[in-house]
């Protein structure tokens, strides 16, 4: 419930306060005074967009505050999830909309974003203006009405449709996008799988054409090699035919030299070290270089086979890879992919199982969906014109026309129209086009009452529901009101005195002028005030004897309606 509204630098109204019952609250005032930014201040804390040019002189910040209690466990989960806190079971909302800069929001102390405060202001207030009268035209609305109707057992059935239906629409979305690169995912598949045939019968091994390279490289110079190795090999063992003293044999000596100077020079002891290792050295290499001169022996079929396997090496590295191991990367990265493609197909067959048995069972529950709602239209209906009987409208009759959609949709198959007529012998035609101003806040109002929820404990704001009415309908809107208000805390800004005179609080939106700022200001008010403010809605002088009399009447009138509702 709301406790306390203030509004501060909110178009016409530069400071107001105030603090609505638990009934029937109604806001009154001269056309142009300012009544309407308390619905508008009432909708910034529901969440509405923010819109800078309300604000007051187009300077500075509006702010609007409101205190809320006894609120539901729903609410209070939302509240926590945002970080927000609450004093003594209060719990404060605050909006701030800048002339520059971007609103900001506050619930329990927590700046929230504008989602989050629209998410907790629908469950704390529900807001029933001009734009609300226009969307009971339109078949959404429609829709919701007749499914509130319905109660909690269709709502549960209509949720879990909407989960399986958005289920089908992501498989459908994927499904779509799988088979439309069917084409393009056979085409590659060939192409990978034509890829690793050829390279599985090359077999290479990582680095293996670069050795190949290298050998036949070694192959191709054998005969050089040989050459180079035998002049080695002759400068380190000699050669007899060719006189050729050996380096082996001249380190031995030098060897033998060293070691017999050094018996009797200790300085030459670390020479004759020296030349021994030398020795060994010389020894090993000569040996090291006659072997690698016995293994240069020229191997044509070798080489010849070395060729020819470079050669489909070649083939593969053209395609794949600058050489054998970029390869075999490709081959894995190419196996990786074949996979994913193959579980593609997979994933197809998956997916379009999945999407036959959610149409089963999403027809199934539109046919319960369907059969829930034909059975609250009628009901609803009844109660619907029942309520219109009291408002003057004894011949309206008001029907839902249920039709079967071509697919279904996000919510059921079914086309819902709200059909109605005033005038008996008239076929009831579509709401939004034989419907009157006056006639449709009627209805509205009707629908509501008959909604009424006592658990929700909801604030249900009405901005002008007797636009259009007057005289005895006036005082059926003003005790319906007042009923509903019995259930819910009702406020309802209001031209009508018939309406005003059922209210428990009474509030007045005044403006003043002082040649160079206009501004308004907001007024309880009780007994001869209020009866004041009646008598000027029903365009009498609000200060003579005769108009407050009128006004004590109308007092007088709505309590005995009341009593006997």
């Amino acid at each position: 419930m709301l406790t306390e509204l203030t509004i501060k630098q909110l178009g016409v109204i530069e400071a107001a306060t105030m603090a609505p019952g638990r009934g029937l609250t109604v806001v009154t005032g001269e056309t142009g005074a300012g009544k309407t930014m308390v619905v508008s201040g009432l909708g910034l804390i529901a969440g509405a967009r923010a819109d800078t040019s309300t604000v007051r002189n187009r300077q500075g910040t509006a702010l609007v505050e409101a205190r809320f209690t006894d609120l539901s466990p729903q609410v209070w989960s939302q509240i926590e999830a945002a970080g927000g806190l609450a004093e003594e079971g209060e719990l404060l909302i605050t909006r701030q909309v800048a002339v520059e800069g971007r609103s900001r929001c506050w619930i329990g102390g927590a700046g929230v974003t504008g989602t989050t405060l629209a998410q907790v202001g629908a469950e704390l207030v529900t807001i029933h203006g001009q734009s609300e009268q226009v969307r009971l035209s339109t078949p959404e609305r429609q829709r919701q009405v007749l499914d509130r109707a319905a109660g909690p057992e269709l709502a549960v059935i209509l949720a879990d449709y909407r989960q399986l239906y958005e289920e089908r629409r992501q498989i459908g979305e994927e499904l779509e996008l799988l088979s439309a690169s069917a084409r393009e995912r056979a085409r590659e598949l060939d192409m990978l799988t034509y890829g690793l045939d050829e390279i599985d019968k090359v077999a290479p091994s990582a680095g293996e054409d670069e050795a190949l390279a290298s050998e036949a490289k070694r192959l191709q110079d054998a005969d050089d090699l040989r050459r180079l190795a035998f002049t080695a090999m002759v400068a380190l063992a000699g050669d007899e035919a060719m006189d050729v003293t050996s380096v082996v044999t001249l380190v031995a000596q030098a060897r033998r030299a060293l070691a017999q100077a050094a018996l009797s020079d200790e300085r030459a002891q670390g020479l004759a070290g020296a030349v021994e290792e030398i020795a060994v050295l010389a020894t090993d290499l000569a040996g090291g270089v006659a072997n690698y001169l016995a293994d240069l022996a020229a191997d044509p079929l070798r080489l010849e086979w070395i060729e020819s396997r470079l050669a489909e090496l070649k083939g593969l590295t053209r395609k794949y890879g600058a050489n054998a191991t970029a390869v075999l990367a490709w081959a894995a990265e190419a196996q990786a992919r074949l996979g994913e493609l193959e579980l593609s197909d997979e994933r197809i067959d998956q997916l379009t199982a999945r999407l036959e048995a959610l149409d089963g069972e999403l027809a199934e529950r539109a046919e319960r969906i369907r059969q829930l709602r034909s059975a609250a239209a009628a009901i609803f209906a009844e109660q619907v014109a029942a309520e219109l009987i009291d408002l003057a409208m004894p011949n309206a009759r008001v029907e839902f026309a249920l039709t079967p959609l071509a697919e279904l949709g996000p919510y059921g198959g079914d086309g819902i129209a709200m059909l109605f007529t005033a005038n008996p012998g008239s076929e009831p035609a579509p709401l939004g086009r034989v419907a009157s101003g006056g006639e449709l806040s009627r209805v509205r109002l009707a629908i509501e009452v008959v909604l009424a929820d006592a658990s929700e404990g909801a604030t249900f704001i009405f901005d002008e529901v007797d636009a259009g009415i007057g005289g005895i309908v006036g005082l059926q809107v003003g005790l319906r009101l007042a009923r509903l208000a019995r259930q819910g805390q009702v406020i309802v800004v209001t031209h009508l005195a018939q309406v005003a005179a059922f209210a428990s609080t009474h509030y007045v939106v005044r403006k003043t002028d002082d040649g160079e700022v206009t501004a308004s200001d907001l007024t309880e008010v009780r007994d001869t005030e209020r009866r004041m403010e009646l008598a000027r809605m029903m365009g009498g002088l609000d200060s003579s004897a005769t108009s407050l009399a009128h006004a004590r009447e109308l007092e007088a009138q709505a309590q005995s309606m009341m009593a006997a509702s």
